[in-house]
């Protein structure tokens, strides 16, 4: 039973209930004062003075079509829309922060999006038609899964560390969404216009679809405020709300069902707008400083899910007049708020506080080796690799023989078998090289900010790097040559951003991780205008591209991959040394005479490059830069040593597999290597991350 407040301390509630109250009054004029403007856009050309006109009882049309009919039949659809997954994913984000205690908790970092719009995908995939409140269910049920394997990982669904929230949660989210694009891919007829939505649109139909949801909003947001005083004395934690006879287990239960019902109901309503859910919260607490009011759940809820859908109607609004209103109806309302929450995660990563040594302890903790060990490791990795490139070459659409490999070896197969051999061995020699490079990143990168479950692709690099490939790509800027150029320069900005910001105050570990995550949603986001602002032609091949794949490449792609690797390797192996003190703690490097910061800025830079030069040769692949290296630690033990060589023939092992399984196992039709990567890495994760906490 909850407690309740003595006379005492009822007294100045009324103060505060003033505060409260006046803070959702400014932001209810906020929002009429948006709604007007976003009600004066659109592409019928009627703008606010027609409306005031109509207003006054005169007859204005445009084009034939009556003010009223404009108004009736997409402007307002548009705004309640909006309004109404605002209001969901703002209260949605001020749950999930409240019960888990972390203020980057939300449904997108929980991946609670990524699971509904997972769901509702595979239905549209398999052509199953679903009625309106179905399709609220499978979205519910799709992020449940999701978060409920998030909270489940993270250990204790409150006080999770930030780093290892937004791991798991970034991590499972790559994951459905690799599912997802699969799904895209491969049932294209199905799933047509999915992938715009995918990334959020307010467009709707009429005022059916928000009519309905309106209720299940209204009657989730009641259940949520039922829960307000327990939330509060949540706030002091699990023991001291436990004793003061709040039940936490069904308090949490409650909440999380309530957030994942708002955040399905809005992905069905407009697909998956992204990081509302995160900023409105965000900039409730912020108020909180200077509003007591909104410290309480009873304000604290409702004055965030108010600002969410201020935060949607005024990024909808500004997209629109930025863009004009026909350059805008391509460009879907969730990628300016992507945007803002990326901005908002690096934007909070500044005030983080390192997790520490201890962490950093139990995840190098790793059994002895011997050099015996190391070598069967080494021979039948090295064994496998060369097993993987001759089926690689055999496999296909069309399928060879070895006799067929040793007359292309001798230049006298026929003209058909060496075309397919020449396209296969840039294919396996892309695969192989840009494995190897990503599990050298890897190495670098989870030594040096001494956390076994980071790596490039969710430190930024990567999203960096392909967006600078997309640049090219869109614009018809210039070919093979500047692509390349353009992608390295890109990661190499990307790192030199992420470091400049994570070195203030001190170049933290977690830090640097968090800011890497949330400048990598940013730059994601960019990437998606851009595909979504170009020829629609495009959009297939590039989306292709970015899954990772070794389609078309030339040897010329491999080059700066090899060019690269082989001075990357020889180096990061002279300082293996460094790595393994970098791996321990701050205090150790700097007893044996090393400096910490010089050495990982070091260390990431080259890691940055190896990322870079990567996506040019296979796109943006995931996960290899993480199960490559612990893989080998597992093999051989933890010195860098044996680590080193190990991972990098792990990397290239990956790849290969993945690549080729495929190319080959719907073929002709071929699926890319990253999604094969992520299907495979994100498993690994999980028990990566559940085995963490067990230790």
């Amino acid at each position: 039973m909850t407690p309740r407040p003595s006379a005492a301390e009822r007294r100045p509630d009324r103060g505060t209930a003033l505060g409260g109250v006046g803070v959702l009054l400014l932001i209810g004029v906020a929002i009429v004062a948006v709604g007007l403007w976003h009600v004066a856009q659109g592409t019928s050309g009627l703008g606010a003075v027609d409306l005031l006109r109509a207003l006054g009882g005169e007859d204005v049309a445009v084009g034939g079509v009556s003010a009223e009919d404009i108004v009736s039949g997409s402007r307002l659809p548009r705004l309640l829309a909006g309004v109404a997954v605002g209001l969901a994913l703002g209260a949605a984000g001020a749950l999930l922060q409240s019960i888990t205690r972390n203020q980057l908790a939300s449904p997108d970092t929980l991946a609670v999006t990524a699971g509904a719009y997972c769901a509702l995908t595979a239905v549209a995939a398999f052509g199953i038609a679903v009625p309106l409140w179905a399709s609220s269910a499978v979205a519910f049920l799709g992020g449940l899964l999701a978060a409920l394997l998030v909270l489940a990982l993270t250990g204790s669904a409150a006080g999770t560390s930030s780093t290892r929230l937004l791991l798991a949660g970034s991590a499972i989210a790559m994951g459905l969404d690799s599912v997802t694009a699969m799904l895209l891919i491969l049932f294209r007829e199905s799933t047509t216009g999915l992938f715009a939505w995918g990334s959020g649109s307010l467009g709707q139909l009429n005022l059916d679809a928000a009519v309905r949801a309106a209720p299940v909003i209204a009657a989730a947001l009641g259940a949520a405020l039922l829960l307000h005083r327990r939330l509060d004395v949540l706030g002091l934690g699990e023991d001291n709300a436990a004793s003061l006879g709040v039940p936490v287990r069904s308090t949490r239960t409650i909440a999380v069902l309530c957030a994942v019902l708002l955040t399905g109901i809005s992905v069905t309503l407009a697909g998956p707008i992204a990081f509302v859910g995160l900023g409105a919260p965000v900039l409730t607490r912020l108020l909180a400083v200077r509003v007591r009011a909104l410290r309480r759940h009873v304000w604290l809820i409702p004055a965030s899910a108010m600002i969410g859908a201020l935060l949607i109607l005024l990024a909808d609004a500004v997209l629109r007049a930025v863009l004009g209103a026909e350059g805008a109806t391509a460009i879907p309302t969730g990628i300016p708020t992507a945007l803002l929450g990326g901005l908002v995660i690096v934007a909070l990563a500044m005030r983080v506080r390192d997790a520490g040594a201890a962490r950093v302890a139990r995840a190098v903790r790793s059994t002895l080796r011997t050099r015996r060990r190391f070598a069967i490791a080494t021979a039948v990795i090295g064994c496998a690799v060369v097993a993987t490139v001759v089926v690689a070459l055999l496999l296909g659409s069309l399928q060879l023989r070895l006799g067929d490999v040793a007359l292309w070896l001798q230049q006298a197969a026929p003209e058909l078998v060496a075309r397919a051999l020449d396209e296969r061995l840039a294919r396996i020699l892309a695969a192989l090289l840009a494995g190897a490079a990503l599990a050298l990143a890897g190495t670098a990168v989870q030594s040096s900010v001494r956390n076994p479950l980071a790596e490039p692709g969710l430190l930024g690099i990567t999203a960096g790097a392909g967006l600078g490939a997309v640049v090219v790509v869109t614009s018809g800027a210039g070919g093979r040559p500047v692509l390349i150029a353009a992608a390295i320069a890109a990661g190499l900005g990307t790192f030199a951003l992420i470091t400049v910001l994570a070195r203030r105050g001190g170049f933290l570990p977690d830090r640097f991780v968090l800011v890497g995550i949330g400048a990598g949603y940013a730059l994601s986001a960019v990437t998606t205008f851009l595909l979504l602002s170009s020829d629609p032609w495009q959009t297939p091949r590039i989306l292709t591209w970015l899954s990772g794949t070794t389609y078309g490449r030339s040897l010329q792609d491999v080059a700066p991959v090899a060019v690269v690797l082989l001075a990357a390797l020889p180096a990061l192996f002279a300082l293996r040394r460094q790595l393994d003190l970098l791996a321990i703690d701050e205090d150790t490097p700097r007893v044996l005479g090393m400096r910490p910061g010089r050495a990982r800025l070091g260390l990431l830079s080259l890691a940055a490059v190896l990322a870079a030069v990567s996506v040019v040769a296979i796109g943006t692949v995931g996960f290899i830069g993480l199960v490559a290296p612990h893989l080998a630690r597992s093999l051989v033990g933890a010195r860098h040593g044996r680590v080193i060589p190990v991972a990098v023939l792990l990397g290239g092992l990956l790849v290969l597999v993945a690549d080729t399984v495929g190319r080959t196992v719907i073929a002709p039709a071929q699926l890319p290597a990253g999604l094969m990567v992520a299907l495979i890495g994100a498993p690994y994760f999980i028990w990566l991350l559940r085995g963490a906490q067990d230790r």
